[in-house]
């Protein structure tokens, strides 16, 4: 019959019914009949079959098992396909008869929960899951079960919990790899990582667990790692255009164009088209400074996702948020303020948190351009329209008190506190205020609050961080720097921990050689930030790297222009390598974007160090060259 014989299953039926005729009441032969159909797909005349036995004998275990499997099997299996209602409780209502004929049996309580699950009746689900459980507590089919049904709602904590209940020797690669993905849920990727690694040593030729582990070790900065997996999965499977795109990402993190390029034209050979390679083609476009191209690039990424109704799903306006995203930082990078503020609108527009990030860059935009009044505008509009949001409600705050109208900002952050389910967001907020207003023990005992009232891993990182810049506002340099230790123990990867204290360090000149592999790793982990590409030329200036230096220091320009601090440090580089008109040039422009600034974002003394600065070099130039000091700059 497998074989395609029709002529010898038809036979085989006219004999079944030929015995049936001389024994109508045999439970064997009627079985048999049902089975036979069943086999051959003709799954009407196997539901009649089995029908008529069960009404003469209506407790027959092996029809009610054999009409189970018809009703599963129409309705495409347990876990695929959408079927009707009538069916799904059809093949309900046959489990609950099988659990009640066979109550021993795990697979019936298995199947009946699965379909619970089908059904969205979670009680119901866990009931039968349990149930199998207490049958065969180290199932590992049980356990997947009832972690997936706490994973899909939405109790992730205890659907880890669950899965590592069952004993590491009885565990497949099945469960190493669940547990991976909750893990990743919870955004643990350590603990993922080794879930992973775990799944993979039980089962070395999973290429999903492979690919999972990498894309986790990509995540966390092991670029490395990481690139060796991607590599082992482009071997293993060549059509792959993943594995290509990550390779190709990997090595524009670690400067090597040439090679970046080389590596996503082999991902465009084996798929047309593709909107993240086409987001790492403008990354790489960034990296080199081709900032045109890359915003050509997303702009045609921001046209393309775009749904004239409005409508997206959770994954479409995810990427779309990151197009948007990155468009925007494009724009302020290239002193296009306009088009950032309305790009950041695009995101406001796609509503929840997608519009919080929005409005944030609007204001981030016009700070950066020095345009206050329309940050503040844009930060009331946004606490106007998102009344409930703390993070909206805060940055309005902080915008307040930056320009000045310290007892309205101060006042809308602390009624956060009779308001607002999430106080500790809030006393981090007011932290960071009071840090900015260098109100040291206000902040400092907003930390503390903040602190009493942590309860997520995040908080590992987030107290010392801000203990950590409140102290080295203070100039309390030892103190700071414990801070950032606690939060890089915590997190190895943290690119702002990272990047705080290499500069600290450089700055100082202590431990030159820490630095710079500090701020390098930060560099490495988001190499379009333009503040980690200034530390990386100050520690490069500090150690006498001047070439160094300078290039990483023009790089940081192109990308934060209107920063008064990078300015003033290529300037240095500039009178250090005897360019002193260079040099007065570059202290010139610092100066202005001080004097532009908002108070909180300038420090006196370095504004004061910058105009000793500034003067030397007048005074040398004028008497090197008087005529050509008056010339026009």
């Amino acid at each position: 019959m497998q074989n395609g014989r029709a002529d010898l299953a038809s036979q085989a039926i006219e004999e079944y019914k030929l015995a049936l005729d001389h024994d109508p009441k045999s439970g064997y032969l009627n079985s048999g009949l049902a089975e036979l159909y069943f086999k051959l797909r003709r799954v009407r005349e196997a539901m009649s079959a089995v029908q008529d036995i069960l009404k003469k004998d209506p407790d027959n275990l092996e029809a009610h098992k054999l009409l189970g499997r018809i009703y599963l099997g129409s309705l495409g299996g347990v876990q695929n396909g959408e079927q009707s209602n009538e069916m799904l409780n059809l093949a309900t209502a046959e489990y609950m008869k099988l659990v009640q004929l066979e109550p021993t049996s795990t697979e019936n309580h298995v199947i009946l929960g699965q379909l619970y699950t089908l059904a969205h009746d979670t009680p119901k689900a866990e009931e039968q899951f349990k149930a199998a459980r207490s049958i065969d507590g180290d199932s590992e089919d049980v356990i997947l079960n009832l972690a997936r049904l706490y994973s899909e709602g939405g109790d992730t904590h205890r659907a880890i919990e669950t899965l590592n209940s069952l004993p590491p020797d009885d565990r497949t690669a099945r469960t190493e790899f669940a547990l991976g993905a909750n893990y990743d849920q919870m955004k643990d990727m350590k603990s993922a990582i080794a879930a992973y690694r775990r799944a993979l040593d039980l089962e070395s030729d999973n290429l999903d667990s492979e690919r999972a582990l990498a894309q986790d070790l990509l995540a966390d900065g092991q670029l490395d790692a990481a690139m060796k997996q991607y590599q082992h999965i482009s071997q293993e499977d060549a059509q792959d255009p993943q594995a290509y795109i990550r390779i190709s990402e990997i090595q524009r993190r670690k400067g090597q164009y040439k090679e970046a390029f080389a590596t996503l034209n082999r991902a465009k050979a084996l798929v047309s088209e593709s909107v993240e390679l086409s987001f790492n083609e403008a990354l790489l476009d960034d990296s080199l400074g081709r900032y045109e191209q890359a915003t050509q690039v997303l702009e045609h990424l921001v046209a393309d996702t775009l749904h004239a109704n409005g409508e997206y799903s959770d994954g479409e306006k995810n990427n779309r948020t990151i197009f948007l995203d990155r468009l925007g930082n494009e724009y302020r990078e290239r002193n296009m303020t306009d088009q950032a503020v309305a790009t950041y609108q695009k995101m406001v527009e796609l509503g929840g948190d997608a519009a919080v990030r929005g409005y944030q860059g609007q204001v981030d935009a016009y700070r950066e351009a020095k345009e206050f009044d329309k940050a503040t505008a844009v930060a009331r509009t946004a606490v106007e329209k998102m009344p409930k949001d703390v993070n909206i409600e805060l940055t309005y705050a902080m915008q307040l008190t930056d320009t000045g109208k310290v007892d309205e900002g101060l006042a809308i952050a602390n009624g956060l506190l009779k308001d607002s389910a999430d106080e500790r967001e809030v006393h981090v907020g007011l932290a960071q205020i009071y840090t900015r207003l260098r109100r040291w023990k206000e902040a400092s005992d907003e930390i503390d609050k903040a602190e009493k009232l942590q309860s997520k891993v995040d908080d590992k990182v987030t107290i010392p961080f801000l203990r950590g810049t409140l102290q080295e506002r203070q100039k309390h340099y030892d103190a700071a720097e414990e801070q950032f230790r606690k939060v890089l123990a915590a997190d190895p990867n943290n690119a702002p921990a990272l990047n705080y204290l290499g500069y600290m360090l450089a700055d100082r000149g202590v431990r030159l050689d820490d630095a710079l592999g500090m701020v390098r790793k930060a560099v490495e982990l988001d190499p379009q930030n333009g503040a980690y590409l200034d530390s990386l030329g100050w520690a490069y200036f500090k150690l006498g790297q001047y070439a160094l230096a300078e290039e990483n220091l023009m790089k940081a320009i192109e990308r934060m222009g209107t920063d008064p601090t990078v300015h003033d440090h290529l300037g240095d580089v500039y009178e250090k390598t005897g360019r002193t008109r260079l040099a007065e040039a570059q202290w010139e422009r610092s100066l202005n974007e001080y004097h532009r600034s908002a108070a909180a974002d300038v420090e006196p003394s370095d504004v004061e160090k910058l105009q000793h600065k500034l003067e030397s070099a007048k005074v040398r130039l004028a008497k090197s060259s008087p005529e050509q000091s008056l010339a026009p700059q």
